[in-house]
């Protein structure tokens, strides 16, 4: 048998031709820890960079946070020349928008294609209209129980947490002199150069963007569905969004009910009249109401809040234990819970595709189950076949993680367990001790953080690695490994503290 000639024989592989990629996109993490920033970097067909901006914000619990978020848009009009092809605000949370009003000035030279939301930030939407002025009502309502709770003293232990988990949430809705959150997403919303933002919904044809023509970008949320985006108690009884809720009604007529300066509310399900009985303020300052023979202020603080200058020695002890007159705000908690839920699930997701390899890249912004259990059902139409979310999920080789690794997003069996592919990598935007500050307790949360570790083998990336304070930081995988194909980060301006301000990550 003749040999086939030198030049017509295919030329040996090696090792390194063989897995070395050319990088699809290059993404920058900027690693504030509790909050958002993302550049990806795409290569057009005539060699120009095509930039995506996925959210800019810290939230407001962070110390220096608007300064160091200064410092990242200071970065990336560095590594951008101030020119941003599309940007994503992918939900109304503080700790997602709050850089575009906090360094406004900054972003104001800033040239941006255009800007992408999901529906429910349209405000010529019904639903999202409708959606609106639930957590408008719902915010409301819950600065008013935080306001209250705040001045009130004697607050038995599990007040005291609602009222602090009260202000973690308002935190996500707040910025620093109580600047709501919809004007960092508005100022957003101004930096395009188009008259309005374009908004998406969920399936459709998938997007493609000029000169990209490799590149397809699937959005699998946020839900239409009321009961996906888990804004009710439940489902199945499906309260107006509009009225707020029956937390919302709740707290916001108990509020009105406890104002003292309010002499025209009646509170009908009282079983006395308004006149009789003595308000229980009157009776913690010391006043005796209109009894003359019974000492009413006397007698509260005895039995009631204590403890009574002068009493005898057996009641001389401090009753506070006994007060149950805020209890009734205890259901901010639950309200607060319900808005924090429902406006993470309102998270544009974007799934980008890589039409020759078919690896897909996944960002759910903060997404939590509801959102993701809406995707199951959902399909496209991709070339030749129909594309369904089971089968980008199992393409999926590189993921930024919702909500900061929070127990409450990335569910097990309509996520991760769908993930397959065996060269998934993961970066989680999240710093430990500013949560436990934050008073989130465990975040990342142990379960989905051991998950990862071993569906990545380990090729997981947290903003907090100590790693990334040293300029020559390595992580603790090899690169190129799995999609990863090189890793590069920058430590913070040392007056910033410790830590990296972003990592970078080739991918393929």
């Amino acid at each position: 048998m003749s040999r086939k000639p030198a030049a017509a024989r295919r030329p040996r592989r090696t090792a390194a031709s063989a897995t070395a990629r050319v990088p699809s996109v290059t993404v920058r993490h900027y690693c504030q820890g509790i909050g958002d920033c993302h550049l990806l970097t795409f290569t057009k067909a005539d060699g120009a960079p095509f930039r995506m901006l996925i959210d800019c914000g810290i939230h407001v619990s962070i110390t220096g946070g608007p300064a160091l978020v200064a410092d990242i848009v200071g970065d990336l009009k560095k590594e951008t020349g101030g020119k941003i092809d599309v940007l994503v605000v992918t939900h109304e949370h503080w700790d997602h928008v709050s850089g575009f009003l906090t360094s406004k000035d900054l972003f104001k030279d800033f040239s941006v294609g255009d800007v992408w939301m999901a529906w429910t930030e349209n405000p010529a939407d019904p639903g999202a209209i409708e959606l609106d002025k639930f957590k408008g009502q719902a915010l409301d309502a819950l600065q008013g129980a935080s306001r209250k709770l705040d001045g009130m003293q004697g607050l038995n232990p599990y007040m005291q947490r609602v009222r602090d988990g009260l202000q973690a949430v308002l935190g996500f809705q707040f910025g620093a002199a109580g600047e709501r959150v919809r004007s960092a997403r508005n100022a957003a919303a101004k930096l395009s150069a188009k008259p309005s933002p374009t908004y998406f919904e969920p399936g459709g044809v998938p997007q493609a963007i000029d000169g990209l023509p490799k590149l397809r970008i699937y959005v699998l949320g946020p839900p239409r569905d009321k009961a996906a985006l888990r804004l009710e108690e439940k489902a199945s009884e499906m309260f107006p969004l509009a009225s707020g809720g029956p937390f919302a009604r709740a707290l916001a007529s108990g509020l009105k009910m406890n104002q003292a300066d309010d002499p025209t509310y009646i509170d009908e399900l009282s079983p006395f009249e308004r006149n009789i009985g003595t308000p229980l303020s009157t009776a913690l300052n010391g006043d005796r109401g209109g009894d003359p023979v019974v000492d009413i202020g006397t007698f509260t603080r005895k039995h009631y809040s204590g403890p009574v200058s002068g009493a005898a020695p057996m009641e001389d002890r401090d009753q506070s234990w006994r007060r149950i007159d805020a209890d009734w705000m205890g259901i901010a908690a639950d309200l607060a819970l319900q808005l924090d839920r429902g406006v993470n699930n309102t998270s544009l997701v974007l799934a980008f595709e890589l039409i020759d390899s078919g690896r897909v890249f996944l960002f759910p912004g903060d997404a939590q189950i509801g959102n993701w259990l809406s995707w199951k059902d959902l399909k496209w139409p991709g070339g030749q076949a129909t594309v369904a979310t089971a089968d980008l999920l199992a393409r999926t080789v590189y993921l930024k993680v919702a909500h900061h690794g929070s127990q409450n997003a990335t569910p097990q069996k309509q996520g991760l367990d769908l993930m397959t592919s065996p060269d998934l990598s993961a970066f989680i935007p999240t710093n430990k001790l500013d949560a436990v500050k934050v008073r989130w307790g465990e975040m990342p949360y142990d379960a989905i953080l051991t998950a990862l570790e071993a569906k990545t083998k380990g090729r997981v990336i947290r903003a907090d690695d100590p790693w990334l304070a040293d300029k020559n930081g390595k992580p603790g995988f090899a690169a190129p490994s799995g999609s990863i194909q090189a890793v590069r980060s920058a430590p913070r301006d040392p007056a910033r503290g410790p830590g990296g301000l972003w990592v970078e990550v080739d991918l393929a």
